[in-house]
């Protein structure tokens, strides 16, 4: 591996970490009970241990499986198809996985355009679809013969009627452009030291993520890795503090750590060793240190807008 610039923030490993982080990962649990499983980080193959979840254990489950592409995770491949090909490939796990969910619970599945009909589909035919979440990647190649891709999709939906959802946890703190007052006071918006900004409601479209880069500490060699502060939506609004969140494509390990830094407990499944070391060493720094960029006083900030506390 190339050396690094002296400020590239990008997790790298020692060889004693890794030796000492790979003793620390759970491949074959002595039960598969719900409370052997909480807080840890399971090296395994989904589709070998699948069977072997125990039920009704997760409250949220968040979904962020291979997208219908050529994408390279390691050694390992996963080659694109055609729809009903990836829809048979959905087919064979994602049925099977619902088990583990209990009555209450919701579910987040991961895509981008190519994949997307087929998510919903698969969504529509077990679940209660609530909605789809598109959010702003700002990352991409340009195209020189189609639009840049730019987005991906997030589908929203629920075991049953009766779910969690908290909006107040969720709420965004906009900049306000044309500040109207009435008699003589700020109406809807706040004015601080900070500048003017309004609570919103969240909407189903967000442009505030930024995704990880190399001088974010939340960074990694991951060729997918989602940023925290996308994930830190999802577990706020659709789970409670104490609340397990399940992830069996842990990749680097983004859900287990902003689940363990919003005080859920977790559950994360990841088939690639360095892969799960990563996710346990972030698993680590959130111990001392539970920021989300992006999130500060209980709100999401738009992007570039939440300015760093003094230092003390």
């Amino acid at each position: 591996m190339k050396p690094r610039a002296p400020r590239n923030r990008t997790l790298t490993l020692t060889e004693d970490e890794r030796i000492r982080l790979s003793r620390k990962l759970l491949r074959v649990p002595q039960e598969w009970t719900a409370d052997a499983m909480a807080d840890r980080v399971i090296q395994a193959d989904l589709f070998d241990v699948l069977d072997q979840l125990p039920e009704q254990f997760a409250d949220l489950l968040i979904l962020d499986p291979p997208y219908n592409l050529d994408k390279q995770f390691a050694d390992r491949k996963f080659g694109r198809r055609s729809h009903d090909e990836y829809l048979q490939y959905l087919e064979s796990w994602f049925p099977r996985l619902l088990k583990v969910l209990r009555p209450h619970a919701s579910v987040y599945l991961c895509g981008d355009w190519q994949c997307s009909a087929a998510d919903f589909q698969v969504m529509a035919k077990y679940l209660k679809v609530r909605n789809r979440i598109t959010w702003q990647r700002e990352k991409g190649r340009g195209a020189q013969n189609n639009w840049k891709n730019c987005c991906e999709d997030i589908w929203f939906a629920t075991v049953g009627n009766k779910y969690y959802f908290d909006v107040d946890a969720v709420k965004q703190k906009r900049r306000v452009i044309a500040p109207y007052r009435e008699n003589g006071r700020p109406k809807d918006w706040q004015e601080t030291s900070e500048g003017n900004y309004r609570l919103t409601c969240p909407s189903n479209f967000w442009d505030d993520i930024s995704v990880p880069y190399w001088s974010m500490p939340e960074n990694t060699d991951h060729p997918t890795q989602k940023p925290e502060k996308l994930l830190a939506k999802l577990i706020l609004a659709s789970s409670r503090p104490g609340d397990l969140v399940f992830d069996p494509f842990l990749g680097s390990g983004t859900t287990a750590v902003v689940a363990k830094k919003l005080g859920r407990h977790f559950t994360g499944i990841e088939i690639n060793q360095e892969y799960c070391r990563w996710a346990l060493k972030r698993l680590e720094r959130a111990e001392t240190d539970t920021t989300i960029q992006g999130y500060r006083d209980g709100v999401f900030w738009e992007r570039n807008t939440l300015k760093k506390p003094p230092r003390k």
